[in-house]
């Protein structure tokens, strides 16, 4: 089966803003397991400016503002250290991951999306990850994807995958506030059905997206024929148990 997975922000990222390497060593051994039971897996990764950021913190004129300046500063010095993570993780698995690094007008033309589609045919015909990234150094204001969850949904589609597997740091949509005791995890959504009314509109506090997004990505995405599942990445084995029997646990189900 071929798999996107997007990675959250706030998955891969501490309290404190710095990157959760333990996680991120937790979702690379799942990864390396699903390759090696035959999945073809390609990964779109939030975390650049968070890990930007927190490098580079302890400068006092960065802490205060969030100017386009900034982001494109956190995003080139985080970047870099983000794919270093990736690479040394999954090379204990003797892995070779590539970084795509793409912007929202390289899904605007015929040429630009096959000439995308390609580099990515290439990477995973010769048993190369594609690890793949919005790239905000240089991407502002119009130029931006919404966030990593409308970027998932494109390449799921374009990638021809047969599930796209959108991690959170909960465990899916609730009938109200997570927070809220009597809020349900609604564990299935039928095609076409109106979530509306349960989504709350606040945004992540690292990244871009938040929960409206990942619904509407996840509804798009599965009206096409892709199965859309969004779980909590903190949970241990989330991979494994989602790929092998995903009613068994927290998540919510986009049926096709």
């Amino acid at each position: 089966m071929r798999i996107c997975i997007k990675i959250g922000s706030n998955v891969l990222s501490r309290k404190d803003g710095s990157l959760d390497v333990t996680r991120l060593s937790a979702l690379v051994d799942q990864v390396a397991e699903l390759c090696r039971e035959g999945h073809e897996v390609l990964i779109v990764s939030s975390g650049a400016v968070a890990c930007g950021r927190s490098m580079l913190y302890h400068r006092e004129d960065l802490r205060t503002k969030d100017t386009v300046d900034e982001r494109q500063l956190f995003a080139a010095v985080g970047q870099a250290k983000l794919i270093d993570r990736y690479y040394e993780l999954f090379r204990e698995h003797q892995m070779v991951v590539g970084q795509v690094l793409t912007m929202k007008e390289n899904f605007a033309s015929d040429q630009h999306r096959e000439t995308q589609r390609n580099c990515m045919e290439v990477m995973l015909r010769n048993g190369v990850l594609p690890i793949i990234n919005e790239n905000d150094a240089v991407c502002v204001t119009e130029l931006m994807f919404t966030d990593n969850d409308e970027l998932s949904g494109l390449v799921a589609r374009m990638m021809n995958c047969q599930r796209l597997i959108i991690l959170s740091n909960i465990d899916g949509i609730y009938t109200g506030n997570p927070a809220d005791a009597s809020s349900e995890l609604i564990h299935r959504v039928a095609a076409g059905e109106d979530l509306q009314r349960y989504i709350q509109t606040e945004k992540s506090s690292l990244g871009r997206g938040g929960m409206q997004s990942k619904c509407h990505t996840a509804q798009e995405v599965a009206a096409s024929g892709i199965e859309v599942i969004i779980a909590n990445g903190k949970r241990d084995q989330i991979l494994l148990h989602v790929m092998a029997d995903p009613d068994s646990i927290p998540c919510t189900i986009f049926d096709v």
